[in-house]
């Protein structure tokens, strides 16, 4: 096992294997234990004395059972690995979201039914006003005024998608863009086998010339030939999202049943023009679906619930 803590070493000489990362001794731990610095760092303007992460050893006890990683940890890095063999990089954005970023800016009418109390966890925090600088708003070239900002817990990690793009754009970088976005959202919604009130959800993006569907049925079959098998068959039927057009439901034939695992589409052009792309010039596709749905069709897990009652018989089998 390692053992980290933040503490006081000095630097004493440099690894000759890797030339600039700095050895030093930690005068937190016994004399002698060693460290290696979190960064790297030029030997020359290394201070004596500096605070670093420090690591050590710690023999475990004999019979001592390690630890395993969550099987939805090991779900996210093999599909991390999966996307990345197509060049998709991993994005990320926060938890707490403003309405815009969730709402407004996906196409999301005012009167949409998740906007409700009962299905969005909002949070008491004071109401401001801020001006998002978007060329090609739906306002036009002065922006987009929010008014009443309200904050909430996001319930999808789609607003990723236009906080990505707006990066990307302020820094000058124009499409293509592959990005996919694992990580959790909230639903206020009554907790049973299929449902909780908190989840882990999986986004992708794909932003270029020419973009059409498929290129993005190509990429959904790649994905799930990787993570379930080379056996497995998807199709597209016809749905209804606010921020594709056309919309999809992702269904994949498996163990001899067809399943409904994801919902995916052509990003809707009021959606490129609330990140700040033309979408004259550009198009892309999206998906989006439940990464602890994806583990409960493969392993046959029949309750959401048993990812995070914290019981170990199921955490130990992965």
């Amino acid at each position: 096992m390692v053992e980290q803590r933040f503490c006081k070493a000095k630097v004493v000489g440099s690894n000759p294997s890797t030339g600039s990362t700095m050895f030093g001794v930690c005068a937190g731990y016994a004399k002698g234990s060693r460290f290696k610095s979190g960064r790297r760092l030029n030997e020359q303007s290394a201070p004596l004395s500096r605070g670093v992460f420090c690591y050590r050893m710690i023999r475990m006890k004999e019979g001592a059972q390690g630890g395993r990683i969550h099987p939805i940890s090991r779900a996210i890095f093999d599909i991390r690995a999966i996307f990345a063999e197509l060049s998709f990089e991993v994005a990320q954005g926060p938890e707490v979201e403003d309405e815009w970023h969730n709402f407004d800016a996906l196409n999301i009418p005012k009167d949409h039914p998740a906007r409700d109390m009962q299905d969005t966890f909002w949070l008491k925090e004071p109401k401001g006003e801020s001006l998002i600088l978007n060329p090609l708003s739906l306002t036009g070239s002065q922006g987009l005024k929010i008014k009443d900002k309200r904050l909430l817990l996001r319930t999808h990690t789609s607003p990723v998608q236009i906080r990505y793009i707006e990066e990307k754009l302020k820094a000058g970088l124009k499409p293509p863009y592959r990005i996919i976005v694992p990580g959790k959202v909230f639903r206020n919604e009554a907790t049973d086998a299929t449902h909780e009130a908190q989840f882990y959800q999986l986004e992708g993006l794909y932003v270029d010339k020419e973009v059409s569907m498929a290129h993005l049925k190509g990429v959904l079959e790649f994905f799930f030939k990787r993570f379930f098998g080379p056996d497995v068959a998807i199709r597209f039927r016809p749905s209804f999202f606010a921020f594709t057009e056309p919309s999809v439901e992702v269904i994949m034939s498996f163990k001899g049943k067809w399943l409904e695992m994801m919902g995916a589409g052509l990003v809707h052009p009021n959606v490129l023009r609330a990140a700040g792309v033309d979408p004259e010039e550009y198009s892309g596709f999206a998906f989006g679906g439940g990464i602890d749905r994806l583990l409960m069709v493969k392993y046959g897990i029949p309750d959401i619930r048993m990812f995070y009652n914290g019981d170990l018989r199921l955490v130990n089998q992965f």
